[in-house]
């Protein structure tokens, strides 16, 4: 991850927060300009549930050298109890239990370090409920 592009992602990691469009109500996670729905640009800031379900996932066993220590592991497109749909690095749980429709919940995790100064990048994982 770059670090101003995380900086600038730091609502969303850290607080869960989107976008609800004012004329149609969808939810955008990430935040965007224009909603793809009904093409608004006037939108509200909505905290996100921390509660879900797993949509799909998939088990990586090669990795980038960032993640390699960790392999394997699961990641996933989880549906939070809102509607919203992000993606996330499934932590704490037995690969062999991952299911699609699981309950999950998400926790504030730390996601990696970049660079030589080992600047922390911070952000949500799902555990399995």
């Amino acid at each position: 991850m770059i670090s101003p592009k995380y900086a600038r992602e730091i609502p969303q990691r850290y607080r869960l927060e989107a976008a609800k469009c004012k004329s149609c109500g969808k939810i955008n996670f990430p935040p965007r300009l224009v909603c793809p729905r009904c093409k608004s640009r006037e939108f509200e800031t909505v905290r996100l549930s921390n509660e879900g379900k797993i949509l799909t996932y998939t088990i990586i066993r090669v990795s980038s050298d960032t993640f390699s220590h960790q392999t394997p592991y699961a990641v996933a497109i989880i549906e939070t109890n809102d509607g919203a749909k992000l993606m996330a690095m499934i932590a704490d749980s037995d690969l062999n239990e991952i299911e699609i429709g699981k309950k999950v919940k998400l926790v504030f995790r730390k996601i990696q370090d970049e660079g030589v100064w080992g600047l922390h990048c911070y952000g949500y994982k799902a555990v399995l409920i």
